[in-house]
């Protein structure tokens, strides 16, 4: 008969080593689970049930030590009849206040919830009037909506100083923006955004900014271009941001045409309601470049002369 080779066991782990070889987010949601649960009153046994998930498997997640798909989560916090984002460590799920503001802004429309984001502000102290944005014109919108020369030609035309931040962001990093995402990352990118238009903003009172594309997908720094500028969204069709960019010199969208206007009008859509937070919107597919400039002009000259009479 065949002997059964036993192999030596290791000692178990201590508990601080084997805190130490977890994922620190792992740990983090382990203890949100069982916050949560302890807050329903359920019992491991009673939530396996209800959202069809071993015990086992949901021991594990409160201990740190397992992992779990998204529709695992989902099917957790549909049980705990909470939000998943309160699983995933949203703020705003964080305390009981949070939770009850949620629960009131949840179904309000966008007038409501602007009304109740600038009411915020000024009980935190964080209001910024008109005064504080001086004579600064920041234009926002995608590439292709004639940002850089309506810009600069306003500029010109007003006696204004005119800046595209993502020339001067390039100036900061000392390479282009492309080689910043490249070898940095696009967060490192958003970090020189952020420094270069703080910077822009601290050095100049009278100033037509072109602002990258991008710029909304930051909410910090795009709070901060709608706090201290009077902003200008230039507003194109797709197919005109299309055709103005391959009319630039950049013939990368035509490399793949049907997928790439499929993406900019998804990001057109899923930028439009940022966009739309500016204080002015000029259709720049509605008429050509004179009468855009025509119409940008007139309207700069109505801030710069409420601005005198304040």
């Amino acid at each position: 008969m065949e002997s059964k080779i036993l192999k030596p066991q290791t000692a178990p782990a201590s508990p601080l080593d084997e805190k130490q070889d977890k994922h620190p987010f792992l740990i983090a949601l382990g203890e949100r689970l069982k916050s949560l649960r302890a807050r329903k009153g359920i019992t491991r046994k009673a939530l396996s049930q209800a959202a069809a998930v071993s015990e086992r498997h949901l021991a594990n997640l409160e201990y740190g030590t397992g992992n779990a798909s998204v529709l695992v989560l989902l099917q957790i916090s549909q049980a705990l009849d909470s939000p998943l984002s309160a699983l995933l460590g949203d703020v705003t799920t964080s305390s009981p206040e949070w939770l009850m503001i949620r629960s009131m802004l949840e179904t309000q429309d966008d007038k409501t919830l602007t009304q109740v984001r600038l009411g915020i502000e000024q009980l935190i102290g964080q209001t910024q009037g008109t005064q504080d944005r001086e004579l600064r014109f920041a234009l926002i919108g995608l590439r292709g909506a004639g940002k850089s020369s309506l810009g600069a030609q306003l500029a010109k035309n007003i006696g204004f100083q005119f800046i595209e931040l993502a020339k001067h962001i390039e100036i900061l990093a000392g390479c282009s923006t492309a080689e910043i995402q490249a070898l940095y990352g696009i967060n490192a990118y958003r970090r020189y955004e952020r420094r270069a238009l703080e910077e822009v903003l601290a050095s100049q009172s009278k100033v037509i900014i072109a602002t990258p594309g991008g710029l909304v997908s930051d909410t910090g720094t795009f709070k901060l271009a709608l706090d201290r500028c009077h902003t200008i969204w230039l507003k194109a069709s797709p197919e005109d941001h299309m055709n103005r960019v391959v009319a630039q010199g950049d013939l990368r969208p035509m490399t793949a045409s049907k997928e790439a206007m499929d993406d900019l009008k998804g990001i057109l859509a899923g930028r439009a309601a940022f966009y739309s937070k500016a204080n002015f919107c000029l259709e720049t597919s509605d008429q050509n470049f004179d009468e855009s400039l025509t119409i940008l002009t007139q309207w700069v000259h109505e801030v710069i002369d409420r601005s005198s009479l304040s």
